[in-house]
């Protein structure tokens, strides 16, 4: 079989650590041959994975003798998918078979039932890449594909975190940048903030930097773009905080296709471990695109009417887009204004269907003097509750840690002692 890649074995029963990274497809095309209607629907559901956008993936009946049957006179694809119920002697001779007609460079990828070590080392040789022991999932075949294209030895793939405000003036710029300041200084892993609000982002005042360059050269330049531009272009925040500023000037206008960010996010992706996105309160091809294609969502929200309706709305299309993906976190922001109308966090958590990974009081002084100064929260009050809410997001989002907990007191010992003796 012509250049078919190192086998590589996936076991379904071994449960991946939260929050493992998958990488983006390429731009291949794949052809799945199926026996059964089960894993014809998983190919079906892979190919509309976020993952997945780049690919072109067909599947057809029939198994691997349909897959015979369909290359005798067509050129192969870059991934072949067949699924065998078949004996370990009928598998071995439709990949054979097979064989004669794939082209160079063509990857193989067998879906079957046996569990064998001696089937096994009989692929290894005739060269197939990947063999899935059924019953597997729709992550487990996205990210078996992604690996036949991964680099041995590069760098882990950078976390995409993208903000956004259910709407606009609910904080949601704020709380972006204070969840990457933590990461970096909290969980000291290397961060990059990216404005994504050219023409009125606050990061470069909250952060208080003027840089001279910023995200507006790599958008408007992207086909010089690359991993030293980049860091040209990337202003100092501190040791592990970079960011990628917004000129925040109306000498030209910003309407960007839906890719326009895509070259951005992918030498981000490649160079640094955390990309907080600061997505504007605009609904558009590429910031839908941007919200859809990160590995977690955080939804920003002030408790009245018109954020609700706005954050189920948006909540509903994501659950959608992202079926396979984690839930966004809300982030409930300005709770407790006085003399405000408000919707209870519990009667907005349960109309959203979502629980609040965080709670964050109306606190305008607090708030104030730190936007004044171009400070985070926990540089004006490190030993505020709100600074420790954002160090909690910060874990939350980054997988390093559950949704908060009640805090504990100095008299839960005692407590928990007198609740032992009196039980006893």
């Amino acid at each position: 079989m012509s250049e078919f890649e190192k086998l590589h074995i996936v076991d379904p029963s071994h449960e991946e650590a939260p929050h493992t990274q998958i990488a983006p497809v390429p731009r291949v095309s794949i052809q799945a041959f199926c026996e059964t209607p089960r894993l014809a629907d998983l190919i079906q559901a892979a190919a509309v994975d976020r993952h997945m956008q780049k690919a072109h993936v067909k599947h057809h009946m029939g198994g691997a003798a349909a897959a015979v049957e369909a290359f005798r006179g067509a050129p192969t694809p870059n991934i072949i998918v067949i699924e065998s119920s078949a004996d370990r002697g009928a598998i071995l001779g439709h990949l054979d078979a097979l064989a004669e007609f794939c082209d160079a460079g063509t990857k193989v990828v067998v879906a079957g039932r046996l569990n064998d070590i001696s089937l096994y080392r009989d692929l290894l040789t005739r060269g197939v890449s990947e063999y899935l022991v059924e019953p597997f999932d729709v992550l487990d075949f996205v990210r078996a594909v992604s690996e036949l294209y991964a680099t041995a030895g590069a760098d882990p793939l950078g976390r995409i975190i993208a903000v956004y405000g259910a709407k606009g003036g609910v904080g949601a710029s704020t709380v972006a940048h204070n969840i990457a300041w933590s990461i970096s200084r909290g969980l000291d892993v290397a961060t990059v903030v990216a404005d994504l609000d050219l023409g009125f982002g606050t990061a470069g005042l909250d952060f208080n930097q003027d840089p001279p360059q910023g995200i507006a050269e790599a958008v408007f330049a992207p086909d010089r773009l690359d991993g030293n531009i980049m860091d040209r272009l990337l202003s100092k925040c501190s040791e592990k905080l970079s960011l990628l500023a917004a000129p925040a000037t109306l000498e030209r206008l910003y309407d960007f296709d839906e890719t326009t960010f895509d070259g951005i996010i992918d030498v981000l992706r490649a160079s640094v471990p955390v990309i907080v996105l600061d997505i504007p309160h605009v609904w558009t091809g590429w910031s839908r695109r941007l919200l859809i294609g990160a590995d977690d969502v955080v939804i920003v929200a002030s408790p009245d009417l018109g954020n609700l309706r706005n954050a189920k709305n948006i909540l509903d299309t994501l659950k959608t887009a992202r079926p396979n993906d984690d839930k966004p976190k809300l982030v409930l922001n300005c709770v407790g204004v006085p003399k405000r109308p408000e919707i209870s966090v519990t009667d907005f958590c349960k109309a959203v269907e979502l629980s609040a990974s965080a709670e964050i009081a109306f606190d305008p002084k607090l708030f104030g003097t730190a936007a004044n100064n171009g400070q985070m929260i926990a540089e004006v009050e490190a030993a505020s509750k709100t600074a420790a809410t954002f160090s909690d997001l910060a874990r939350i989002v980054t997988g390093r840690a559950e949704a908060k907990k009640g805090r504990r007191s100095l008299f839960d010992p005692i407590l928990s002692k007198l609740s032992r003796k009196k039980a006893s």
